[in-house]
């Protein structure tokens, strides 16, 4: 797709430390899998191409730090965001326990409440079967309460990682409210709207961001 899209979508990742939202961005963007792969301090951000529904869009998928001492540097990153992904670990059960207080945080500080913004629930590391401790309805049972999407990953065996971000961005394509501020392009000028770097330059500034 080069330089051209059709929409400058936000996209977060947010949850509880060690819930894998590195891995599984990593995995997305990247393909690949790093057990050693440290903690993210501050908030870390990737972007991607992807093609939905015919349409070209150019992803920034912002990394968020799961630790409480980050939750003041973090919390502007909500603001313009079109999609969040709350990830929890399936053999955590304290993961899953504490996402009633990441949503209320995305209610603080996202568009409208949290109304104005997709929301997908993900409950990560499914291929740990044997160290499951939440199952696949208490997760789609908290997500159908709290009106948003449900998947379950494995960053690591690349289980329904792509679905995961392919999903939200479709969801975002069927919303005129949120595409009013995705930035569209000119594709027959070829003209790549002029506010389309400032994500990177802002996460550039951060700096403390890890992989």
């Amino acid at each position: 797709m080069g330089d051209e899209y059709d929409f400058l979508l936000k996209l977060l990742l947010v949850g509880d430390t060690a819930v894998g939202k590195s891995s599984l961005l990593l995995r997305f963007t990247d393909g690949t899998f790093d057990t050693d792969l440290q903690s993210t301090i501050g908030v870390d951000f990737k972007v991607k191409q992807m093609k939905v529904a015919g349409k070209a869009v150019k992803a920034t998928i912002w990394d968020t730090a799961g630790q409480e001492r980050f939750r003041t540097l973090t919390s502007s990153y909500y603001r313009g965001a079109h999609g969040i992904i709350l990830v929890y670990d399936v053999t955590r059960p304290e993961t899953f326990q504490h996402l009633a207080q990441w949503l209320a945080e995305i209610e603080m500080y996202s568009p409208g409440g949290g109304k104005n913004v997709i929301k997908l629930l993900v409950g990560n590391k499914s291929d740990l079967a044997q160290d499951r401790a939440v199952q696949r309805a208490e997760g789609e049972a908290w997500a159908r309460e709290g009106g948003m999407l449900f998947l379950e990953s494995s960053a690591k065996n690349a289980d329904n990682v792509k679905a995961v971000f392919e999903e939200v961005v479709q969801r975002v394509l069927e919303s005129p409210t949120l595409l009013a501020n995705a930035q569209p392009t000119s594709h027959r000028q070829g003209v790549v709207l002029k506010n389309a770097a400032k994500p990177e330059a802002k996460a550039k500034a951060a700096g403390d961001g890890c992989c």
